[in-house]
């Protein structure tokens, strides 16, 4: 998901969607450590995406405290 998009969204709904790509990242693990993973890079692309959701949640509580 691209940083734009996620720039639209509340940070209730970023919470929600933080929410459901752990689940995915625990799901794509959990499928790797069982060797049924298809797309490894898949991995790559869900750790970057929590980590751009985390961002934005904390620019927005930097925000709220000025």
């Amino acid at each position: 998901m691209k940083t734009s998009e996620l720039r639209n969204l509340t940070v209730v709904e970023l919470l929600d969607k933080l929410k459901s790509f752990k689940t995915e990242l625990f799901n794509l693990r959990f499928q790797q450590a069982t060797n049924q993973l298809d797309n490894p890079m898949r991995i790559v692309e869900v750790r970057r995406t929590i980590a751009r959701i985390n961002t934005l949640i904390k620019e927005e509580e930097l925000k709220a405290a000025k």
